[in-house]
């Protein structure tokens, strides 16, 4: 890649070691990412500042490489800050009306913390939906649904679970291919 940076967007997990979004940064020369949160890590509102905080720093074009409900969070920051983007990869979005297993936050608590209603009209940057067909936090419809609100392409990966280590998935190369696409 050029002279554009990538700026990695970790979800409600925040920096997990064998992470694809981890193991990406660690081979990518031009790469931040956002730090994880000390307080408040429910808050969309501190999430969102968070992510505008980072892109301060970073002087021309980016990337957004967004896993789980840092799509979310992407989301919510398109829709309130105008710096250009060159594009964002969004892989495995969440779906807010979905139940999600024990373990995660619940829809009231997002709710309560500002992460609903979701925006769901066009990003104003090119991007790439990655969605699988068994994840456990969105149907492949949902997620479908909201590529095409925010006008983005939808890559199907299959049955790759929730794309993160616990779905046997550290690394994802073809991570790789999506940001080259995004850079052209």
């Amino acid at each position: 890649m050029s002279e554009t940076t990538v700026l990695i967007v970790p979800g409600l997990r925040d920096h997990v070691p064998q992470h694809w979004q981890t193991l990406l940064q660690a081979r990518l020369g031009k790469v931040r990412s956002v730090p994880p949160l000390e307080e408040h890590k429910l808050s969309l509102a501190a999430r969102v500042d968070a992510i505008q905080r980072e892109l301060q720093t970073i002087s021309g074009p980016v990337i957004l490489v967004a896993h789980s409900a840092g799509v979310l969070m992407v989301a919510h920051w398109a829709a309130v800050h105008q710096r250009p983007i060159k594009g964002a990869l969004l892989a495995a979005p969440p779906d807010l009306e979905a139940s999600w297993p024990q373990g995660y936050p619940t829809s009231q608590s997002l709710r309560a913390n500002g992460w609903d209603p979701l925006p769901k009209g066009a990003l104003p940057f090119p991007s790439i939906v990655a969605a699988s067909t068994n994840d456990h936090l969105a149907s492949l419809q949902a997620v479908t649904r909201l590529a095409l609100g925010w006008g983005s392409e939808l890559v199907n990966l299959g049955a790759v679970g929730h794309l993160n280590p616990a779905a046997g998935y550290g690394d994802w190369p073809q991570a790789d291919e999506l940001i080259r696409t995004l850079d052209r």
